[in-house]
């Protein structure tokens, strides 16, 4: 009867609370190695990758650092409660939910740890290894690794024979997720940052629009529009954007018949090739299509008022035929 008394007993509170950290567990892990793969990304870009004028990894970067800087704290709360709580009731440490969710969490961590080394024999093996993928690979193995010991560590119960050492390794992954957010404000820049950066894609995005309708005006006229008024259509229901931080229209200069400038104020200049560190890159079209207003045009800007020249070449944008 005494061994009955003793066996811990599983709460509703106890079992929300293990089942909640260990989710956030994940989340916070599958961020993590989001960001730093994506640093990685960013910082040692793959020769063999197309460049185009699209960032991909600003969106992710976004992402995994919203959720860190809103899930990783309730993570670091949960597992403070968790152990302070062990050490009040250190028969806890044999509840069914705990031990189950330690040995799923020790499961996983050693089958990606196993798994990250095998890729990375096999593509030793391969001659395929760069700078690029080693640090990809140590930074899989970093995370896991460093998972797989703490839980390792918290079965064994040695947080509550040294609750100090339990401190120390939730503080160095607390310092090293707060160094891994900051670090990301650096590689995105700001709010204010990203804001400026939008604006002037999309006001690349409206000086093609621009030049796609010039074109296309005179492949109909064989003549330029006298301004930006004159490419109007409410049959087509075509309208002329206009800047959408300034609220005016962008500037149209007529330099000879089949040449013609777009101008418009830029808030950061922006890169030809590679990442920039506040991804300052305007869009352009993906692909080269012979015929195509707008693809294969240099949109590269400085900051402030910039112009792009053009003209139009009639062997690739012929006249339309008159009916």
């Amino acid at each position: 009867m005494e061994n009955n008394l003793q066996k811990p007993k599983t709460t509703a509170k106890d079992f929300f609370f293990y089942l909640g950290a260990v989710a956030l567990l994940y989340v916070s892990f599958g961020s993590l190695l989001t960001l730093l793969l994506n640093y990685i990304d960013y910082y040692f870009p793959d020769a063999l990758s197309p460049q185009n004028y699209y960032d991909p990894y600003s969106s992710a970067i976004r992402f995994s650092l919203a959720m860190l800087i809103i899930l990783f704290p309730v993570f670091y709360a949960a597992t403070w409660y968790l152990n302070k709580n062990l050490r009040i009731n250190p028969e806890k440490q044999d509840m069914g939910i705990r031990k189950w969710l330690l040995y799923l969490t020790l499961f996983v961590s050693l089958g990606i740890v196993i798994g990250d080394l095998v890729v990375l024999v096999n593509t030793f093996l391969n001659g395929e290894i760069t700078t690029r993928f080693v640090l990809k690979v140590f930074s899989v193995l970093l995370l896991a690794g460093f998972v797989l010991t703490y839980y390792w560590l918290d079965l064994k119960g040695k947080y509550i024979e040294k609750p100090m050492l339990g401190r120390t390794l939730g503080l160095v992954a607390a310092v090293f997720v707060v160094a891994s957010v900051i670090g990301g404000f650096f590689v995105i820049g700001s709010p204010a940052s990203q804001r400026l950066v939008r604006f002037d894609q999309q006001k690349v995005n409206d000086l093609q629009s621009i030049q796609w309708q010039i074109v296309n005006f005179w492949q109909a006229k064989q003549k330029l529009p006298q301004n930006l008024i004159e490419l109007k259509d409410p049959i087509s229901g075509q309208i002329i954007p206009i800047d959408a931080q300034s609220g005016k229209s962008y500037e149209y200069l007529i330099n000879g018949a089949l040449s013609f400038k777009l101008c418009a104020s830029f808030n950061k200049e922006s890169v030809a090739s590679g990442y920039s560190s506040e991804f300052a890159r305007p869009a352009q079209p993906m692909a080269p299509q012979k015929g195509v207003p707008g693809i294969d045009d240099n949109w590269q800007h400085a900051t402030g008022y910039v112009c792009f020249d053009r003209t139009i070449d009639p062997d690739l944008y012929p006249p339309l035929p008159r009916k």
